[in-house]
């Protein structure tokens, strides 16, 4: 997909600090496009350069935005001339949140101003980065789920997922009824993995980091979706380019694995550096007992005795998309950190 044209197109990708984020804004300099990335606040660009150079990539073709979710000051600067859009950028929500609305709101009004934003730049098409949280987490519980189910944002879920839910819906419904609206597509990622380029890391890999460390020895029987970081910036390449991705979600999923099996891959494929990992299963009883005092085992609960099936055959068949195997995506989520020095010994 390397690009050769002299009329190279500029693509802005929203919080290029972030762990999608910098994979992203790596592969479309990588393939030679022009990037433009947000920052929350000025002087954060040292940051994504030294990520982007660590990579080996040339960051000339790289420029800057300040421009924060939470404020439609800078959308307009960061969205003039731009040819797509890539919003990756998640807002932060603050710690201690009590109020659904700190998480909620965010989320579905950061969508709405980059979206706004593109449609007064004359944006040909926004790629928005939703999750599986907007799709897998209905009153009913499926075997397999498709682009074609939704988690209901009234369901009793919690405010993180009805976040994704809710901003999601926001956009496509923006997106359909406001004429001139540029052309909208979804990527929904379930668990991401892989390596990081810095030291800001996702929830997928502090779980890494802290089996790696001894802090879980036991782990919750929960099967979720893996994918590759390196094949979400590809997905996303991909729904940007391709004229059959406008108007559609695609689901961006490798394979099936469990907290458990993470931690047997690990040991398994690292041996000593890993031998700290979970050495077992918690019974369905004890999650269920567990969760009574803790919240974070909540979701968990909700998935006792599911072994569901994710597809990741549309974005196969319709965009030629093929992801990594899902080992390889676990044991290079550790050896980056590892290498990166954020493991302690």
């Amino acid at each position: 997909m390397t690009i050769n044209n002299t009329e190279t197109p500029l693509v802005l990708v929203t919080g290029g600090t972030g762990y999608v984020g910098s994979h992203t804004v790596a592969a479309l300099l990588r393939e030679g496009y022009r990037v433009r990335t947000t920052v929350r606040s000025a002087g954060r660009e040292t940051e994504v350069v030294e990520q982007i150079a660590a990579a080996g990539i040339d960051t000339d073709r790289l420029e800057f935005a300040v421009a924060d979710l939470g404020s439609d000051e800078g959308w307009t600067a960061a969205a003039t001339a731009v040819d797509y859009v890539l919003h990756v950028a998640s807002p932060f929500p603050p710690a201690g949140v009590t109020n659904e609305d700190e998480i909620i709101v965010p989320a579905r009004d950061g969508t709405l101003r980059v979206l706004r934003a593109a449609h007064d730049a004359g944006v040909h098409r926004v790629v928005v980065t939703s999750s599986f949280a907007a799709i897998g987490y209905g009153a009913e519980p499926r075997d397999l789920y498709t682009e074609d189910d939704w988690t209901d944002p009234a369901d009793d879920n919690t405010p993180y997922i009805r976040s994704k839910a809710i901003a999601e819906r926001a956009a496509w419904d923006l997106a359909q009824t406001w004429q001139g609206a540029p052309e909208l597509v979804v990527i929904n990622p379930v668990g991401v993995f892989g390596p990081t380029l810095g030291t800001n890391l996702s929830v997928s890999l502090g779980f890494v980091k802290t089996m790696l460390e001894g802090g879980m020895p036991v782990v919750p029987r929960q099967i979720f979706g893996v994918v590759d970081v390196r094949d979400v910036a590809d997905l996303h390449i991909r729904a940007m380019l391709h004229p059959d991705a406008a108007g559609e979600r695609f689901l961006a999923v490798s394979g099936m694995s469990s907290f458990f099996e993470v931690g047997q891959t690990l040991h398994r494929r690292l041996g000593e550096i890993a031998a700290s990992v979970p050495e077992r299963e918690l019974s369905d009883d004890e999650v269920r007992e567990l969760a009574a005092t803790d919240p974070g085992l909540r979701e968990s609960v909700s998935q006792l005795g599911r072994t569901p099936v994710i597809s990741s055959e549309k974005a196969r068949r319709i965009l030629g998309w093929s992801p990594r195997d899902v080992e390889d995506t676990i044991v290079e989520s550790a050896e980056s950190l590892i290498r990166l020095g954020l493991v302690r010994g």
